[in-house]
């Protein structure tokens, strides 16, 4: 082991605290103490630092600019001093309680500032009369942080919480409130419970009660890896590195250790620290690192990354440690991502400083001479040429001479379609180390990430008929299906091991017959399904790979819609949906294809997934009567009927949950993630405010009657429309009488056509029969009560009442009869009249066009 050179400290200040800043391009180092002067270092040089004498004593915290820097003080005070003369600019605030803490906004032109005063003011650096207050925190606060963009502050308070704002709205926002993370210290504590943002702003990190580094995700606000310190004392200062791929920690016990982000392991400890140290920062450039202790002394580290790991902090930005990396997850599959705006130009930022491919070194120049940066001014047309990515004029100007009219494109704005990614119905996403991988009403199943292995853990609803099972998993299964009969898992390539099918059955009769499969190398695992008969498995070459129960492989083909998005089975049953054409908005558009496996036939072939403009599929599945179901991101849920006869199925809205009337008040936020449809009814969990899937403890189910939109809902006694004013009670009774009449009818209707197309290919035991007859029963009350309240509205509603009447589906007259009655009832002798003639042509065999003639 070689032996440490000692670094020789550089007395900045007298004891006391002690606190540093560099300038964002590295030239300067600001130091500020319990004495005057502030020192203004240059970076590199062994030279005398500047004395900026005309300062406030007894400063507390320093930032800097390229050009200015800002310190706070006991006295709380808060001045801007100038980098270019080396002296005081103005006195931003004063606040009557000692200032702990400033942070710069990355455009400089904003400055946060923590006191002990319960507000943090937020100043404008230009503008000192432009000021914000933040005041949700009840007590004072200890740190204040910008994210990298400049979007979000951080905010530590002394009651153990943190604080996020938005500061993109015109008055800043709390957008978030972090519980249990840091503890609750003085605010002259030497402990730091500092946010530090990641540099790739999606994630930060905090020290912990348990004086650890835990890092959140700033993206959905969940907890991701912990970097577990050895310290035995309160973690004083930490820093990420310029590019986010080390990390630096320190605390009382006098320990400086150098983390590596991704691995979260210990490159080197440096344990010749002789007193606390109070401020550590990175060079933003350089391998070197400054730190300031309670001594008023100044430490410059070069080197200070060991040699055989230095290459990496030369390389471009580096992704926060997540649990699961969002950006790879999104990348996974075979499909590609479709990137555009701040990201792609935050994604060009992570690879500066890279070897890349010759289109990629280019690719500046490309952007460079998008910015039309030369000015047609004589009118010569010179500035429409186009240059190709390699500095060259193409041949596009010919068309001017050759007459073609023709619309010339630049390269570098190719269009690139939105080609839809692929999901696994049911599951969700990680939301720190826990995620679902299938949640029926048979279910559910979750896994939980342990670094190198996961576990995965089935209960059941009915645990009379299943027993729950809980298993260590070695593959990382990221897709699962459960049914009563088995669960079918999947995992994805991991280094040389390709990906994984496992099917366990709940009981057999026989041994347990467990099996796995493996899929060919390369290739990964879009979607599964398992139904009664058969496992469904699409993958990333865009083969749809079917296997019964027992392992054996009976089918496999090539998907006509590719890449494929995600599938569902039921009985002998398989539908696959995929990208097709690119439809106007850019966007491709979704085609199904249903398919009985048992009997080799195609029910639909490549047929349009039907979503609403903008929308996308959040889920598909199979009722417990076998019928296709979908529901988007809009919240309608739809159903395919007539599916089984070829080029006749259309999708039918049976729910749209934005019309829900617990809705109509306004005064709920909240959404609803699918499960499933059984008994006519829309199985879901409902998620609060801007949740967008469900987390642990696992939620409660919901079930929703179907309710075809038919019309807009009604306004709530708060939001009465200028008609709902004009009419009396009464006429407004019977208009929303009628309109639930009107939806009780349509859903019948097509909750009957899906029965009846059901029946057609089964044979029907009599309590189905029995079913249907109610079900038609149903449909023809809805109309007779229609009809009934045509009769009260009038003679001159005579017309529309004999059309009601016509819908009826009477076999054997006795409805008719029925509506006869209720129109002699009501004395509408004529409609009467016409009823009977109705009933009379049907007797004698006429079709329904010899009626309407």
């Amino acid at each position: 082991m070689s032996l440490q050179q000692r670094v020789q400290p550089r007395q900045a200040h007298t004891p006391g605290t002690t606190v540093l800043s560099y300038t964002p391009d590295g030239k300067k180092l600001i130091t500020a103490g319990a004495s005057n002067p502030i020192r203004v270092f240059t970076s590199g040089s062994d030279a005398e630092p500047i004395n900026i004498d005309d300062c406030m004593p007894d400063n507390t915290c320093v930032v800097a600019s390229n050009t200015f820097f800002i310190a706070g003080s006991e006295d709380g005070t808060v001045c801007k001093y100038s980098l270019e003369t080396n002296s005081l600019e103005t006195i931003l605030v004063r606040s009557t309680l000692a200032v702990r803490d400033v942070a710069l906004s990355p455009d400089a032109n904003w400055v946060a500032v923590a006191s002990d005063e319960l507000v943090v003011k937020v100043v404008n650096t230009k503008d000192m009369t432009r000021v914000f207050r933040l005041q949700e925190q009840p007590k004072a606060v200890k740190h204040v942080a910008f994210d990298n963009s400049g979007t979000y502050l951080a905010v530590s308070c002394t009651d153990g919480q943190i604080y996020v704002y938005s500061m993109s709205s015109d008055e800043p926002q709390l957008i978030k409130k972090v519980d249990d993370m840091i503890r609750s210290m003085g605010s002259a504590s030497e402990a730091s419970s500092k946010v530090l943002w990641h540099p790739d702003g999606r994630a930060f990190a905090t020290p912990t009660t348990t004086r650890e580094i835990q890092v959140m995700s700033r993206l959905d606000w969940h907890r991701q890896k912990t970097f577990k310190t050895d310290h035995i004392g309160d973690i004083t200062a930490a820093a990420w590195s310029p590019n986010g791929a080390f990390l630096v920690t320190t605390a009382t016990d006098r320990k400086l250790y150098l983390w590596d982000s991704k691995t979260l392991k210990v490159i080197k400890t440096y344990d010749d620290i002789r007193e606390t140290v109070l401020a550590v920062a990175w060079h933003p450039t350089e391998n070197t690192i400054s730190y300031t202790n309670g001594e008023g002394q100044l430490f410059i580290r070069p080197g200070f990354v060991p040699e055989e790991h230095a290459a990496l902090l030369r390389q471009g930005l580096q992704p926060a440690p997540f649990l699961h990396d969002p950006l790879a997850e999104n990348g996974a599959n075979g499909v590609r991502r479709i990137v555009n705006g701040p990201e792609k130009l935050a994604m060009r930022g992570a690879r500066a400083g890279t070897p890349d491919s010759l289109d990629d070194m280019l690719d500046g120049m490309s952007d460079a001479e998008d910015e039309g940066f030369v000015v047609d001014d004589d009118g010569a047309g010179y500035a429409d040429e186009v240059i190709n990515g390699h500095g060259k004029r193409t041949n596009g100007h010919l068309d001017a001479y050759n007459g073609a009219s023709k619309r010339r494109v630049p390269a570098s704005h190719s269009f690139e379609p939105e080609v839809r990614p692929s999901f696994q119905p049911g599951s969700t996403p990680w939301q720190g180390n826990r995620r679902y991988l299938c949640l029926n009403l048979t279910g559910f199943a979750w896994t939980v990430s342990q670094e190198t292995h996961h576990t995965v853990t089935v209960e059941f609803y009915d645990r009379e008929a299943h027993r729950d099972f809980h298993f260590t998993d070695p593959y990382l299964y990221d897709k699962a299906c459960l049914n009563d009969n088995g669960a079918l898992f999947s995992s994805q390539p991991n280094g040389a091991s390709p990906a994984m099918i496992f099917y366990r059955p709940h009981e057999t009769w026989t041994t347990r017959t467990e099996w796995r499969t493996e899929l060919p190398a390369g290739e990964e695992v879009s979607a599964i399904a398992l139904s009664e008969s058969y496992a469904v498995v699409t993958t990333s070459s865009n083969y749809v790979r079917i296997f019964t129960l027992f392992g054996v492989p009976i089918r496999v083909y090539r998907q006509k819609s590719s890449p494929t998005v995600t599938c569902a089975a039921w009985r002998d049953y398989v539908m696959t949906i995929g990208n097709g054409p690119v439809g106007g908005d850019g966007i491709c558009r979704l085609l199904y294809t249903i398919e009985n496996i048992k009997r080799d036939e195609t029910c639909q072939s490549e047929d349009v997934v039907a979503l609403a403009p903008g929308a996308s599929l959040q889920s598909v599945f199979f009722s417990d009567n076998g019928d296709p179901y979908i529901y988007d991101s809009t919240g309608v849920l739809l159903t395919l009927l007539h599916w089984r006869t070829p080029s006749q199925a259309r999708w039918t809205p049976l729910l749209d949950t934005r019309q829900l009337s617990r809705l109509a008040a306004g005064t709920k936020t909240e959404s609803y993630w699918p499960v499933a449809v059984a008994g006519n009814k829309f199985y879901c969990v409902i998620l609060k405010g801007a949740d967008k899937h469900p987390y642990f403890p696992r939620s409660i189910l919901t079930d929703f009657e179907f309710q075809i939109p038919l019309s807009g809902p009604r306004p709530s006694k708060k939001g009465k429309s200028a008609e709902d004013t004009e009419m009396d009670d009464d006429t407004k009774e019977a208009a929303n009488k009628q309109l639930e009449i009107e939806e009780r009818f349509v859903r019948n209707s097509v909750l009957l056509a899906q029965q009846a197309d059901t029946f057609s290919v089964t044979r029907t035991t009599s309590d189905q029969r029995h079913a249907l007859a109610l079900r038609e029963s149903d449909v023809n009350k809805a109309l007779l009560q229609l009809l009934q309240l045509e009769c009260l509205a009038g003679e001159e509603r005579g017309m529309k009442a004999l059309e009601i009447v016509g819908l009826l589906k009477d076999p054997n007259g006795n409805m008719l009869t029925a509506a006869e009655k209720l129109a002699r009832k009501y004395q509408r002798d004529v409609l009467a009249e016409k009823i009977r003639e109705l009933a009379e042509r049907r007797l004698v065999g006429l079709d329904a066009d010899e009626e309407m003639d």
